[in-house]
């Protein structure tokens, strides 16, 4: 399978990005919609080999609305110009560490982990860093994980250390951290590519053994 029509609709409708417009290009949306719920549930089943919980989802649990909230933004524009889906363990509005993959034409994804975690749960995180941060960064040394991902991403992060730690703290820079993700750019070749599912899925193994640690923590 191939999202050749979804790329197609999503190039349109950013230059078209009006309820006019999407209304008379509804069937192609639909069409879209269709392709990248067909993807989903692929992805989820390859997936689901290495990491059982997330085995019960359906495509409708990881994708979201096209629709943007405009109620608080400068920007009016009715439509968002991509369309991505989130697989965890409770779906798309999961606490829990996720593999997220985002189809933009020229703005294309790959990225797993916790964005933005609340913050009961993101001091239950770097307690697990301040305890186990050696077995996290065995995790980024492994294999799975370094061909894609070197570090966490670090779009939020404290200038000092957060309370109760040392600045002097072996791993006092992901313990600044407000976000624990990693992102890996794709081309959106790709998703014109009939092996789509299998390139997709092979940054999800790394990702999975970052999920296993953060979600270990919430669960401890």
């Amino acid at each position: 399978m191939t999202l050749v029509s979804t790329l197609s609709f999503l190039k349109k409708l950013n230059k078209n990005n009006n309820k006019e417009w999407f209304d008379k290009n509804r069937s192609a949306y639909e069409e879209a919609k269709k392709e990248v719920k067909a993807l989903v549930q692929l992805v989820i089943e390859k997936t689901a080999v290495f990491d059982p919980s997330i085995a019960s989802l359906e495509p409708k649990d990881c994708m979201f609305r096209i629709n943007r909230d405009v109620r608080f933004s400068k920007d009016k524009s009715p439509y968002k110009t991509n369309m991505g889906f989130m697989i965890a363990p409770g779906g798309k509005k999961s606490i829990k560490g996720c593999y997220y993959v985002h189809i933009e034409p020229g703005n294309c994804f790959i990225a797993g982990g916790i964005w933005m975690p609340m913050p009961e749960h993101l001091k239950l995180i770097r307690q697990e860093i301040d305890y186990n941060g050696d077995a996290l960064k065995k995790i980024f040394s492994s294999k799975d994980v370094k061909k894609y991902f070197s570090d966490f991403d670090e779009e939020s992060k404290l200038i000092r250390m957060p309370k109760d730690y040392e600045e002097t703290h072996p791993y006092a820079e992901w313990l600044k951290l407000k976000s624990f993700t990693v992102t890996f750019p794709i081309d959106e070749a790709i998703f014109s590519d009939k092996k789509v599912v299998e390139e997709i899925t092979k940054p999800f193994k790394g990702i999975h053994a970052l999920n296993a640690f953060l979600n270990g923590a919430l669960d401890s």
